[in-house]
């Protein structure tokens, strides 16, 4: 009988509790040699350089070491790298991609609870449940029915409510989906989405401008690249309508947040924010007293048993690969130049 090949775990030291339960482990030892349940996150040292030299898979994700020539070097045996998360950029910088070694990603996995997390959001934020929260809370329940808030609800509800998203990814495609489902009027904007590909998801395809103007709640899904850096600034910004929502779920890259501060200061827009610039932001920033403005510290994505979905995914590929079958989700050099 073969050899099993060499599976080595290489992520932050907590996340293998997270990732890996019994029957996760169990998968795992069926069809690999697991060198060590304990994760590794220095290839430098003598036990990782050890490690790395005898492996012939790599799991990892966050906390991995970057793949550079010199650690490429001491790994003659590395064919795949099934990494649990989304974006390889980190793990496999330029001189991975010359190695001819197979890279898969888990952004499939990931962009679920994420989509789910930003459906939710267009819906709690298009009844502006945070802002009304903080307003019952303070008035402790005074008023009768229909008087118990004491703002303006006028411009709330989701009844036709027009949703525009930004970047037609994986995570933009499932919030499409979600949104459709559930009788939202969609508008999408991505430079490498057609018109028919956007029908196809019932979504009408609109130019950025046009889309802001156009939507009650805009939602960002666009990956970090040179062309996306700030591409909401004080223009797009002045674009959307009073009581608009943005939300976004991406990365700040995307947002000039100093145009965006001036903005929420004036109170005609609201925001609610996963993925701020800088992040964190800063103690002292203003963004967090304002009342039009939810801050959520980067929880869209997989979190607690969530994590269990990138795992059953990056093992899939293992097995796959093992078995000899084509990966699932493989990721290419050439892709990198339009993904996150």
């Amino acid at each position: 009988m073969a050899a099993k090949p060499k599976l080595l775990v290489a992520m932050r030291h907590e996340l293998p509790a997270g990732f890996f339960g019994s029957e996760e482990w169990a998968r795992l030892a069926a069809v690999t040699d697991i060198v060590s349940r304990e994760a590794f996150t220095d290839f430098d040292g003598a036990a990782g350089a050890a490690a790395l030299r005898d492996a012939d898979i790599l799991l990892a994700a966050w906390g991995v070491p970057p793949l550079n020539r010199e650690r490429l070097d001491r790994a003659p045996n590395l064919k795949l790298v099934a990494y649990a998360a989304a974006s390889v950029r980190i793990v496999a910088p330029p001189p991975f991609w010359r190695r001819g070694i197979l890279i898969t990603s888990a952004v499939s996995a990931m962009a679920v609870p994420v989509a789910e997390f930003t459906f939710a959001a267009i819906v709690m934020c298009g009844k502006d449940v945070f802002r009304i929260r903080d307003v019952h809370r303070q008035q402790r329940g005074m008023g009768g029915f229909g008087t118990r808030i004491s703002m303006d609800l006028s411009h709330l509800g989701n009844f036709r409510r027009r949703i525009g998203i930004v970047g037609a990814s994986r995570i933009g495609r499932l919030t499409i989906d979600m949104l459709v489902c559930a009788n939202f009027a969609v508008a999408v904007y991505d430079p490498f989405l057609s018109a028919a590909e956007a029908a196809a998801m019932g979504a009408a395809k609109m130019e950025l401008h046009d889309l802001l103007a156009w939507s009650d709640t805009v939602s960002l899904h666009a990956p970090v690249l040179p062309e996306t850096r700030h591409m909401i600034g004080a223009r797009e910004l002045a674009l959307m309508a009073d009581n608009a929502v943005l939300i976004n779920t991406a990365r700040g890259w995307l947002i000039d947040h100093d145009a965006l501060l001036a903005e929420v200061q004036t109170g005609r827009l609201r925001v609610l924010i996963d993925t701020p610039d800088p992040e964190p932001l800063p103690p002292e920033s203003p963004f967090y007293d304002l009342p039009n403005v939810v801050l959520t510290p980067h929880i869209a994505g997989a979190q607690g048993n969530e994590l269990r979905r990138l795992a059953d995914l990056a093992i899939t590929e293992i097995e796959r690969f093992v078995a000899g079958e084509a990966p699932l989700f493989p990721v290419t050099e050439a892709e990198l130049d339009r993904i996150a």
